[in-house]
């Protein structure tokens, strides 16, 4: 608790406009969970505001992930500031977009019902794609430069942005067949809440776990420094099997949705 406690100081001191659209997101993730239960309608038989709900959650762990992380680099104060802005503004104008089209009750994603929706949607492909160019940059910044940590954890850093990178090709992978599930139509029997199919293959899965893979991998390099006292080639080499068998279990769930195998029936 006291880690958590000393990153949220850090970033809210070196980041302050970064850290107050993190906490944007955390209001709107607690509107959305109070419209769950005002607003009854639904969309692909879940409420509306669900993925709102859990978009606001996933933006405020990546964009606060990208503010701590930052800190290790040795960037100058105005480039940290630039890729701040630009990681958590842009998030927030793709947050906004989900939020308006769940307000209106329609798809955000894959939704080309009308001009305009067709338009929003490449809107959010945009903001996405200048995120995707800010995770190519951190992996050759990672790669480039002595990061403040360890070598270990430095080299899970960069496992994680070559993860993340990676399902973010699987988001495209979902834009261009414009849906997520694979052998049904989306919507349909879903596990709770997430609602990951349970009828049939979703990429989403994949997509989800590859994610957060820049805060599990990582995660794990550092409570591995703070639990085993071993040589730091000991630690890159455990850092590197964790993250061979994390990004192994990524393709292997990518490629049973590709059969339209589900995760759980």
């Amino acid at each position: 608790m006291n880690y958590l406690k000393n990153a949220v100081r850090t970033v809210r001191h070196q980041s302050p406009i970064l850290f107050a659209i993190v906490l944007i997101h955390l209001l709107g993730a607690i509107c959305c969970w109070v419209a769950f239960f005002i607003d009854d309608r639904t969309l692909f038989g879940l409420n509306v505001w669900i993925k709102p709900l859990k978009f606001f959650i996933s933006g405020a762990i990546y964009i606060f992930t990208v503010g701590f992380l930052i800190t290790l680099y040795p960037f100058s104060k105005r480039k940290k500031n630039l890729i701040n802005n630009i990681t958590s503004w842009s998030l927030l104008l793709e947050i906004g977009i989900v939020v308006y089209q769940a307000s209106q009750g329609v798809s955000s994603h894959y939704n080309q019902s009308t001009l305009f929706d067709g338009l929003l949607f490449a809107a959010m492909g945009i903001l996405i794609g200048v995120n995707v160019f800010i995770m190519i940059l951190f992996i050759i910044e990672t790669i480039r430069l002595k990061l403040k940590t360890t070598k270990a954890i430095q080299f899970a850093i960069l496992l994680g942005w070559i993860v993340i990178v990676t399902s973010s090709w699987i988001g495209s992978q979902m834009i261009s067949q414009m849906s997520h599930n694979v052998g049904v139509a989306d919507g349909g029997s879903g596990i709770p809440f997430l609602n990951w199919s349970t009828i049939g293959g979703d990429l989403r899965i994949a997509h989800f776990f590859g994610l957060h893979g820049l805060q599990i991998i990582p995660l794990f390099a550092f409570f591995l420094s703070l639990k085993w006292k071993a040589s730091v080639r000991k630690h890159i080499f455990v850092v590197t099997v964790f993250g061979f068998l994390y990004a192994s279990w990524i393709g292997y769930i990518y490629y049973q949705a590709s059969q339209g195998i589900p995760f759980i029936r």
